[in-house]
């Protein structure tokens, strides 16, 4: 138990570092990126960051969803990706906590300000029909959260039913990284038992 929770808080705080890193890098590249850019070009980069969120909501129910015993068939048969879909199942909650919260929450705060931007960028465009930009965000924020939620629906249903093939896919994926860049990430090793040798007790003779 105590070894439990001391690998959860050092998971914890590993990825509380790492979720702080890549929002802070994301959020101002992001701001960086969207300066002087019309407002259908952050719609659409808007947009993209949902899709991403989404993505990512999908590998992390899959990922929770998916079973060891077909992986293994086909690590049995040396299917590139299999031992790297086995590792992903193993590590499950890490992975979908990777998936789910780390890229979920910062596609969140990046989607918030990629949409100040937008919305800005929209009100001046268009001058003339005087519009409030509180009016905008609130239509904006509302179209926003009906496609996520939509979408993540829709990816929550798709993870469960299609959960191995899905992460058969991203131990592909894995796979051709850690072949690559010589890495090991989610690679399984098998176990492979030795052979004894069973010693034959013979019978004493007799004369």
């Amino acid at each position: 138990m105590v070894s439990l929770l001391r690998k959860s808080m050092r998971w914890a705080i590993t990825v509380s570092l790492i979720s702080a890193f890549i929002a802070c890098i994301l959020s101002v590249s992001s701001q960086t990126v969207l300066r002087g850019m019309s407002w259908g070009g952050g719609m659409m980069v808007l947009l993209m960051i949902v899709a991403i969120g989404i993505g990512f909501d999908m590998l992390g129910i899959a990922a929770t969803a998916a079973s060891e015993k077909p992986l293994h068939a086909m690590a049995a048969q040396k299917i590139p990706g299999a031992k790297e879909a086995i590792g992903i199942v193993r590590r499950a909650d890490q992975f979908s906590n990777f998936c789910n919260d780390v890229v979920g929450d910062i596609s969140g705060v990046i989607s918030g300000a990629v949409a100040v931007a937008v919305v800005a960028s929209f009100v001046i465009s268009f001058p003339e029909w005087k519009l409030s930009s509180g009016v905008v965000d609130i239509v904006l924020v509302s179209l926003i959260s009906a496609l996520t939620v939509g979408g993540k629906a829709l990816g929550k249903t798709l993870s469960i039913h299609y959960s191995n093939q899905i992460i058969f896919r991203v131990g592909r994926f894995f796979y051709w990284i850690n072949r690559q860049f010589r890495l090991s990430l989610f690679h399984v090793k098998s176990n492979k038992k030795r052979k004894r040798k069973r010693g034959v007790i013979r019978a004493p003779r007799t004369d």
